[in-house]
């Protein structure tokens, strides 16, 4: 038997969603083998070993209910098992300062409580509802362009020697200072910004270092997204997104034997689709030359389920911070990272990041 992992959920979005209604989705169907994850078992640790003790939002929809509720409030999509057949819980959504956590353009959507506390104040409920709830992982899954309130729940994990797992671009992991500060209290860190199972920044950047490592010359390429949820509604404020398309261009521009020029590559959110919900469509190109100088292009058409693709990731994400935890291991946890997140402190290839991870859970 292993201890339960104890987690804390900033962000009561469609992507959290996804990971608790998929968790029930294979405890009701046991005999089914578990698709969309990499690994089964992390040193002992399985999907079923993890218990969301707790959230934080600022919808004021959310806050106050449990999680079991909050995770079908407006304006979140998932309804893999049905709001009547999601196991209730004793976990609740509290309160987090908005900061820059909300967007104009979904503002409207996700309706901020009204609140009069200020973030010290929150910061101070915050910490004892941790230690209260024996949190021992915080998962970051707010808005692209948060970087306030990142930092924010940076803060608390060290004040509060909880680990700390960001799924999105605004940088802590990866951040030198931030980074000094995790090392120096000996707490591990995840980070930055995930890479999904199946998404479109690990496909581009596939086959990119296949283009270059075959001995072609990448001229150009492109990768454009859409999407019909919050997060790509949110990403249509474009001062949101610096950190996003800095996160996804350089992951693709660490794969290359010969780096672009910034005009020659282009890696970003796109454009809001409303009718897509949770599809995500990707397109990319990548343009070159072999032989002789003769040209070559490729085009990709990719179509997923946008938090289905996020949650085996963050499952594994979630039991390497447990086994950082138990080893007294901390800061940037730099195999995970750069098998997991498209931002790490240290870009290095997939296929040897999966083998340093893969070390690491042996304890080698």
């Amino acid at each position: 038997m292993v201890d339960r992992i104890k987690v804390g959920l900033v962000g009561i979005g469609n992507c959290f969603a996804g990971l608790i209604q998929g968790i029930e989705y294979y405890r009701r169907n046991p005999s089914q083998e578990v698709t969309g994850i990499i690994h089964d078992k992390l040193a002992g640790y399985g999907i079923h070993d993890i218990d969301f003790v707790c959230g934080f939002d600022v919808g004021e929809n959310k806050v106050g209910k449990l999680l079991n509720e909050a995770i079908y409030e407006y304006p979140n999509m998932v309804d893999w098992i049905s709001r009547d057949e999601m196991p209730k819980t004793d976990a609740k959504v509290y309160e987090s300062p908005i900061l820059d956590g909300v967007g104009v353009w979904v503002e409207n959507r996700i309706k901020p409580i009204e609140s009069s506390k200020t973030p010290e104040q929150i910061a101070d409920e915050v910490k004892k509802i941790i230690k209260d709830s024996g949190v021992e992982i915080i998962v970051s899954y707010l808005p692209v362009g948060s970087d306030k309130v990142t930092e924010f729940w940076a803060q608390i994990c060290l004040d509060t020697s909880t680990a700390f797992v960001n799924c999105i671009p605004s940088f802590i992991a990866s951040d030198e200072k931030w980074a000094k500060k995790f090392e120096e209290k000996n707490i591990p860190c995840i980070g930055d910004d995930i890479k999904g199972q199946v998404g479109a920044t690990i496909v581009h950047r596939t086959l990119a270092k296949l283009c270059s490592d075959r001995g072609t010359k990448i001229e150009k390429t492109y990768q454009i997204n859409v999407g019909g949820n919050t997060d790509f509604l949110n990403m249509k404020e474009q001062d949101r997104l610096a950190s996003k398309r800095i996160s996804k261009t350089e992951s693709v521009q660490s794969q290359l034997r010969e780096r672009l020029d910034d005009d020659q590559i282009y890696v970003g959110p796109s454009d809001f689709i409303p009718f897509l919900g949770n599809t995500k469509l990707m397109f990319m190109r990548i343009e070159g030359r072999q032989w002789a100088n003769i040209p070559y292009n490729m085009e990709v058409r990719l179509e997923v389920d946008d938090k289905a693709n996020s949650a085996g990731i963050v499952i594994d994400a979630i039991r390497l911070a447990r086994i950082a935890l138990d080893r007294g291991v901390g800061g940037p946890i730099k195999p995970a990272s750069a098998y997991l997140m498209k931002h790490p402190i240290e870009q290095t290839s997939d296929v040897k990041a999966k083998d340093e991870c893969e070390k690491f859970v042996a304890g080698d």
